[in-house]
């Protein structure tokens, strides 16, 4: 391109890019595959600054806009080109697309933001910008962008663009479009052989989030086509905010269907916002924190390990063992692959059984709060196909919709009443629990679909809760399902004149509360934001090791259940060895510590004792309702240390290997 037939905004939007983003460029230059679409992101709100003008054009008009600035990219890019004369490395690239980030700028107003259910027929053809949910992706195509025609009678060639609104058909000019002096108006026109450029293409579905919905308002989703760079970013179940041009697309020709126009955006823009979702950024300080937090409960640490627990679900009182169970199933422990390839997961499973009123509902809320990415579904609602995937037939050909437990990946999927789900509906989420995939053989589509997720369900027992009785009479749930949650606690709401005392003074107090707030954040009850850091900073950060004397208090805790199993088969399997050592490992990471100490070992033990029906070791553990903060954790914990130490060691055939000096 020579400079002198240059358009003036053309060479304007060529300076501002060698100007701003000549590192960019340079990256672009040097990168070594000429085939490939590379993106190269521009800020709308620094555009504007510069040229309001053009920003204006580009706002009101992108369809031109857009691919005059890709031609004034690659042009700055031949320039820079140049200028690497002396580097071996550099590769000229003949395609550059353009990406326009708005954060920041004037184009986040509602009128360019609007919901996805306020688009109308006033947003065509402008740059808009829309947020939602990644409902559906695609799979990955390919489709024609442009080919190049020559006129027979003056030798003019020109690009043409295939409309995506009709289907990818072609539309030839009237006449030559040569701008001579002298008019061509050739109308006969001839295809240039190998002139056709392809683009990749994935069509997504996004849905505005229920979050920020009305009252009473079913959420709208939108189709977005994502072409070259952008294809394959994003997965579904990701929050993302779109930037692009909106236009309609003609719904298939189905037999005895009226055809619409479907509004359709195609992106120029995509960011997800998972990140940004979960306040995962956490500042130096914010560690600091932590550690000088546990270096002040150096001498007792439960009394630290309480004062973060009672964080979790605050406007419920007491329930000490729900919300201990809660953090670990949260923090969960460390996945361990053998050679093999042979995956032992490490995510755990909480079930709350319990009368109805006894808080199941606010753990399962609060759960999802603490999560940076949570599903929270019901059991009555809920089918298979909802749970796991679902096959859709869109437009002629089979696609994947991910359900439940799918989007939910690497987060937390909550299931209440998990009573009122039909059996074999239960009976899909098996593998899901302890497999961790989920395999799918629909509609002529066999692939495995990963879910490594936490499941917490909550039921109500069958009828009134029966002591006497097994747990899976009792919740009428299998065997095997059971077996597959790490804690199972029974939550009963027997009659306790003192506990309703209590209870009630504090759901009264609850109004006086909210005024006074305490300025000093990990002295008190620590804030939601701090929580969910702290979680997700002890998952990532530590990946604690068993010392000797935990794997012994585990082993013969182990073996002890075993023997005395008469009414919980479907509870005491290998299965519960592993759990024990997950929950072992996540209250190391609790603790702040990257070692498992025969504190953790015995700890895991309560959790797991106090979801038996009948205890083989702690007659005192009682009802986990009625389990309460105590105001010297450190000495209690001492007696129940000891009291389990002498039970196992009773059992045990090495008297010897468990010591019990330190007590």
């Amino acid at each position: 391109m020579e400079p002198e037939n240059v358009p003036a905004h053309l060479k304007a939007l060529a300076e501002f890019v060698i100007r701003h983003h000549s590192d960019q460029l340079r990256s672009i230059t040097l990168s070594p595959d000429p085939k490939l679409h590379y993106p190269l992101y521009i800020d709308f709100a620094e555009l504007l600054d510069e040229d309001p003008e053009i920003a204006h054009l580009v706002f009101s008009k992108p369809a031109d806009y857009l691919r005059f600035f890709e031609d004034a990219a690659i042009w700055a890019h031949k320039i820079v080109f140049d200028e690497l004369k002396s580097c071996e490395k550099r590769v000229e690239k003949k395609f550059i697309h353009v990406r326009i980030n708005v954060s920041g700028s004037p184009l986040e107003c509602p009128e360019t933001f609007p919901s996805i259910g306020r688009v109308r027929v006033k947003h065509h053809g402008v740059l808009l910008t829309l947020k939602g949910t990644v409902i559906r992706s695609g799979a990955t195509k390919m489709y024609e962008g442009e080919r190049t025609y020559m006129c027979r009678k003056c030798k003019h060639m020109f690009p043409v663009y295939p409309e995506l609104e009709t289907r990818n058909s072609i539309v030839l000019p009237s006449h030559c479009p040569s701008q001579r002096s002298k008019p061509c108006e050739g109308t006969n026109f001839q295809f240039v052989e190998n002139s056709i450029i392809c683009h990749d293409y994935q069509e997504i579905k996004i849905q505005e989030s229920t979050q920020v919905l009305g009252v009473g308002v079913i959420p709208r989703s939108i189709l977005v086509i994502l072409k070259d760079d952008l294809v394959d970013i994003v997965k579904a179940g990701d929050d993302v905010i779109v930037t692009g041009i909106l236009t309609a697309k003609w719904s298939p020709d189905l037999k005895d269907v009226r055809c619409d126009l479907d509004p359709v955006l195609i992106a120029n823009h995509v960011r997800r916002t998972n990140e940004l979702k979960s306040d995962i950024d956490i500042p130096d300080d914010i560690i600091m924190q932590f550690k000088q937090f546990w270096s002040e409960f150096k001498d007792t640490p439960l009394k630290g390990r309480n004062a973060i627990l009672r964080g979790i679900c605050p406007q419920v009182f007491g329930l000490f063992t729900v919300k201990l169970a809660v953090a670990l199933t949260l923090i969960g422990g460390v996945q361990h692959v053998d050679a093999s390839g042979t995956k032992v997961r490490g995510e755990s499973h909480l079930l709350l059984v319990g009368d109805p009123g006894t808080g199941k509902s606010q753990f399962l809320k609060f759960a999802a709060k603490l999560s940076n990415r949570s599903v929270i579904t019901t059991g009555l609602g809920s089918t298979s196909a909802g749970l796991t995937v679902t096959a859709v037939k869109d437009g002629g050909e089979w696609m994947l919709e991910a359900g439940a437990l799918v989007l939910a990946d690497g987060g937390l999927c909550c299931i209440d009443e998990f009573d009122s789900m039909r059996e074999h509906d239960r009976a899909t989420i098996h593998e899901a629990m302890e497999q961790q995939t989920i395999s799918v053989a629909k509609a002529g589509l066999v692939t495995t679909l990963s879910t490594r997720t936490i499941v917490f369900g909550a039921t109500n027992p069958k009828g009134r809760y029966d002591p006497d009785q097994s747990l899976s009479v009792n919740t009428t749930l299998s065997g095997p399902l059971l077996s597959r949650f790490d804690i199972v606690l029974v939550l009963l709401d027997t009659k306790n004149p003192e506990w309703d005392a209590v209870v009630s003074s504090h759901i009264l107090a609850e109004g006086g509360l909210s005024e006074e707030k305490d300025t000093e954040p990990l002295t008190d009850i620590w804030p939601l934001a701090m929580l969910r850091r702290y979680i997700y900073f002890v998952k990532g950060y530590f990946k604690p090791i068993l010392t000797k004397e935990a794997e012994k208090v585990i082993s013969s805790y182990y073996q002890l259940q075993r023997r005395s199993a008469t009414q919980n088969a479907a509870r005491t399997t290998v299965r519960m060895l592993e759990s024990l050592i997950r929950l072992a490992q996540a209250h190391a990471r609790l603790m702040f510590r990257n070692e498992v100490t025969r504190l953790d070992a015995i700890t895991a033990i309560l959790c797991i004792e106090s979801s038996m029906t009948t205890s083989a070791i702690v007659d005192s553990v009682g009802n986990a309702l009625h389990s309460n903060f105590t105001e010297n954790p450190d000495l209690e914990n001492a007696k129940q240390e000891k009291l389990i130490l002498d039970k196992l060691r009773s059992f045990d055939e090495f008297p010897d290997i468990i010591s019990t000096q330190a007590l």
